[in-house]
């Protein structure tokens, strides 16, 4: 009887740790995800920001001439 004890108490601990790999996983590609979305915002941003220093730079050439 101990015996069958022994290796239940090892299938439950095995089991806990390979929950606790999963949700670790899960987090890791949760942060992954996050940082690439923020990245891809700033990089909208950054070529708004370059859109617009272009138009300026279009609007006061055309002033100047």
């Amino acid at each position: 009887m101990n015996s069958n004890q022994n290796r239940s108490t090892d299938m439950n601990h095995l089991m806990t740790e390979d929950l606790a790999r999963a949700h670790m996983s899960a987090r890791l590609g949760e942060a992954h995800q996050l940082r690439m979305g923020s990245r891809v915002a700033r990089a909208r941003r950054l070529s708004r920001k370059a859109e617009k220093a272009a138009q300026q730079a279009r609007l006061a050439l055309a002033r100047a001439l």
